[in-house]
């Protein structure tokens, strides 16, 4: 009998037992251990409106965290999708009616939206003893916790390139030792992951990338002169890298490494590159007024157990927030992952704290950043 269920002060009934047991039954064999966790401290009732990105995440995710969370709780969870939280969220909070639960927002929009009070503090009173030993104490904050450290990662069709593709944005660059159409994202929140890119390729030591002055701005946006007329697809949706690259109208791209390992992970013939990968973490936020805030504390506890947090990671593709995770991943995901020692060691960490903070003209550099890459893609 698990643990869980021995240590139970009052015990379970047999009915409990085997409610719990048909759930175990019903979701994924890595979760199954935290049933018996989710039927004490987390059950419940209704429903929980979460947010999430669409197309093969949102797949993965309803079928490894959403479908086992109700079958464990009894509670809902009616997913909405968007390519971006952060302008719905604060739409939302401006016309105060707040219709989600859950938003997944970017580490550096996240203290601005803090501080105007768009979330509210995360439980972790709900959270068992081994989901907080597993997850940092350092990105546990007050009002959010990390779903994922994700990463976007230079990619490129195997079909084209072969096995000596290239292996660093400079290699991007060079069209002429590698050859084919590029893509890269368009969005304006992104642009902070362009402007690396481009002084990576520049020879800009990793060491040196931080702080995005406006010289190194300049700097980078004139790399990007060089490069634009070999961009034949300016993608704006996470979900459109790895689908360019399989219906060969791209060869090389940015994406974002959840993307590609779950593409990966079904055959796609994708090569990621972790040299010069941008790493930053997402946060998992309780909105504040939306309507089943209770809820949506228990799914944030339900996904942090480490067992989940795998089947996280084997559904979206992105490694979850509780590091304990890797002892349950499948041996052959673990090399596709930015927290594998040797992937994490070639990196780069985004300053999200720099991208938050406020320029003289009171917009933030993140903002400012955007604003310039706006202006140089309509030149």
């Amino acid at each position: 009998m698990s643990d869980l269920f021995k240590h139970h002060p009052s015990g379970f009934s047999r009915r409990s037992m085997l409610r719990a047991a048909a759930a175990a039954m019903a979701i994924p064999a890595l979760a199954r251990s935290t049933v018996a966790f989710a039927q004490d401290k987390l059950a419940g009732s209704g429903q929980v409106i979460a947010f999430s990105w669409g197309g093969l995440f949102t797949k993965g995710i309803r079928k490894y965290v959403y479908e086992p969370f109700t079958e464990a709780t009894g509670i809902k969870v009616v997913d909405v999708v968007a390519d971006v939280a952060e302008p719905q969220v604060k739409a939302m909070n401006q016309a105060g009616r707040v219709d989600w639960d859950t938003a997944f927002i970017q580490a550096s929009t996240l203290p601005s939206m803090d501080e105007a009070g768009m979330f509210v503090p995360i439980n972790y009173s709900l959270w068992d003893a081994e989901s907080i030993k597993g997850t940092e104490e350092s990105v546990r904050l007050k009002s959010a916790v990390p779903v994922i450290a994700s990463a976007m990662t230079l990619a490129y069709d195997k079909r084209a390139l072969g096995n000596n593709g290239p292996k660093s944005w400079g290699d991007f660059w060079n069209v002429k030792a590698f050859p084919g159409p590029r893509g890269l994202t368009q969005l304006p929140a992104n642009a902070k992951n362009n402007i690396v890119f481009a002084l990576l390729a520049d020879g800009v030591p990793k060491s040196d990338i931080w702080p995005l002055t406006d010289e190194k701005i300049d700097r980078a946006l004139k790399k990007f002169d060089e490069i634009r007329p070999h961009i034949s697809k300016w993608w704006s949706a996470g979900s459109e890298a790895p689908q360019l690259l399989l219906n060969r109208e791209i060869a090389i791209s940015s994406c974002f490494d959840g993307r590609a390992i779950s593409a990966i992970r079904q055959g796609a013939p994708i090569q990621m590159i972790w040299d010069g990968a941008y790493v930053n973490y997402t946060y998992w936020t309780v909105l504040k007024g939306g309507p089943n805030s209770e809820n949506a504390q228990k799914l944030i506890a339900f996904v942090n157990r480490a067992a989940v947090a795998a089947e996280f990671t084997i559904g979206t593709g992105y490694p979850g927030p509780n590091i304990n995770q890797l002892d349950h991943l499948p041996s052959d995901q673990v090399p596709l992952l930015s927290i594998n020692p040797e992937n994490s060691s070639k990196v780069i960490h985004e300053d999200s704290a720099w991208l938050a903070a406020k320029r003289p003209d009171g917009k933030t550099n993140l903002e400012h950043i955007g604003d310039r890459w706006l202006a140089w893609r309509v030149q």
